[in-house]
């Protein structure tokens, strides 16, 4: 016959799961602004990039509009 657990220990264990949840949360809090964080550099880097290829090219804007079709 199974042993029957105690509401205390119940209640034990599920504060112990929500904390261990709400830091998993505060985790995934943190990741989720790092990756927001790198993707906006990312993002930077990649717009000077194309702007030193554009003034590099000689182009004018229009020249550069028509080329991306916008």
């Amino acid at each position: 016959m199974a042993r029957t657990r105690s509401i205390s220990s119940i209640e034990t264990e599920i504060t112990k799961v929500s904390a261990e949840l709400q830091k998993a949360q505060e985790k995934v809090d943190d990741l989720t602004q790092r990756l927001l964080e790198l993707q906006e550099q990312k993002q930077s880097i990649e717009t000077k990039q194309i702007m030193y290829a554009f003034r590099k090219s000689g182009k004018s804007m229009q020249e550069l509009m028509t080329f991306l079709d916008v």
